[in-house]
This record gives structure tokens, C-alpha cells and sequence, in this order.
């Protein structure tokens, strides 16, 4: 029973349980884009049911995850099967459980209200964007925004963060950003509000149909 229920791997090497962050960011990918389609669907067609099922889904998910144990998790078994050939990085179990039962909360909260309730609100709103940014940043950058808020509520060191972002060390060449870097980001900034002011009545304007392809379909 203990080997079923258990949070983390042990892996030889490493004196706490670990997991396998390129799994879970892997996860974390499908999870966002799935979340991002059903939105979609809410804005063009004001049509909820695909995030209901997401968020059921999703939900089931993370209480697999911190309650019953990580690798019988759907998603992260999909992950797994995604990124099997790359080389695994460890990262720290603790941090990862904590994180997880926060989306355990957020998902809950939407469940009651969007599923059983059948109502949305900006409780819901709030809820699936904080949902969104941590998948995100999950995803996309490698950032666990709840490993963050873990080590506020705990004094000990956090271990094996992914990136070894956890261990203090002065960056090398390739990961430093000159003065030069930066202006170019500021640049970037400067270009997209004078294309706004330039050319916003232009791009306002709804591009037609270059070819009549839609109009030949509605006249038949």
C-alpha cells in the first residue's frame, strides 16, 4: 500500500522523494492548451461545456496527484510518454505537492461554482486565469509560481529547484543581458505603442475575403 500511496520517487543520488520536471512541465503544456481552447470557446460561442469537462477532468487530476501518488496522475503519464526519450530532471517532491494542492483549491473552487452550481462570476474568471499564468509559466519558462509562494510558508531550504534556481551562483556569459539587450527590449515597447497610434484605425478594419471563397459558399 505504501508503494501506492506515495508523493515523489526515489531516486539514487538524491536523499528526498523527486520527480521528473520535464514530465510535469510537459503536463503543465497540455493542461494550458486545453484550458486555452475551452476558453476560447466561452468567448466566440459562449459555449461552457468543454471547460466544465476540463475542469472535472482537471480536478480528479490533481487529487490523483497529491492525495493517491504522482505517476498515476493522466496527465503526467501523458507527459511522461511525451518527453520519454529526453534525459529526466530532478527537482524536489515537497515544493511540487505544494503547488499542486493549490491548483487541488483553484479547481475545486471552479468546480462548485461552473459545475454544480452551474453559475460563472468573476470568482470563476479570476480563478481559471490564475490557473492559466501558473500553467504558463510552468510551461513555458520552467517556473513553479507555487514553489515560490511554498518557500515563503516554510524556513527550511527548498532542494533540487528546477533550473537549480534554488542554488545561489553567479550566472555564466551566456545568461547575462547587457545594456544593449535592454534598449532593444525598451525599443520593442516603444515600436508597439507608435504602431497603436500609427496604425490602429487600419488594423481596426476587418480584413475581406481575398479570393470570394465565403462569399461563392453563402450565395450556393
Amino acid at each position: 500500500m505504501k508503494k501506492v500511496i506515495k508523493f515523489g520517487e526515489d531516486v539514487e543520488g538524491y536523499d528526498i522523494p523527486v520527480l521528473n520536471e520535464r514530465e510535469i512541465r510537459a503536463a503543465a503544456g497540455i493542461m494550458f492548451l486545453v484550458t486555452s481552447i475551452s476558453l476560447v470557446m466561452i468567448i466566440a460561442k459562449g459555449d461552457f461545456l468543454l471547460i466544465k469537462y476540463v475542469i472535472t477532468i482537471f480536478l480528479t487530476d490533481f487529487m490523483i496527484r497529491v492525495f493517491i501518488n504522482p505517476k498515476f496522475s493522466p496527465t503526467l503519464i501523458l507527459g511522461r510518454l511525451i518527453v520519454r526519450n529526453q534525459v529526466p530532471e530532478y527537482v524536489g517532491a515537497k515544493q511540487k505537492k505544494f503547488a499542486w494542492i493549490i491548483g487541488v483549491i483553484l479547481s475545486a473552487i471552479m468546480f462548485i461554482f461552473l459545475v454544480v452550481v452551474n453559475a460563472y462570476s468573476p470568482i470563476t474568471g479570476i480563478g481559471c486565469l490564475i490557473c492559466l499564468v501558473f500553467l504558463f509559466f510552468e510551461s513555458a519558462f520552467g517556473i513553479c509560481l507555487g514553489c515560490k509562494v511554498y518557500k515563503l510558508f516554510n524556513k527550511e531550504k527548498v532542494q533540487y529547484c528546477p533550473g537549480e534556481v534554488c542554488d545561489v551562483k553567479s550566472k555564466q556569459p551566456i545568461q547575462k543581458t547587457s545594456g544593449v539587450q535592454l534598449l532593444i527590449i525598451f525599443g520593442l515597447i516603444a515600436f508597439i505603442f507608435l504602431a497603436v497610434f500609427l496604425f490602429n484605425d487600419q488594423f481596426s478594419k476587418k480584413p475581406y475575403d481575398l479570393f470570394g471563397i465565403t462569399g461563392s459558399t453563402q450565395t450556393k
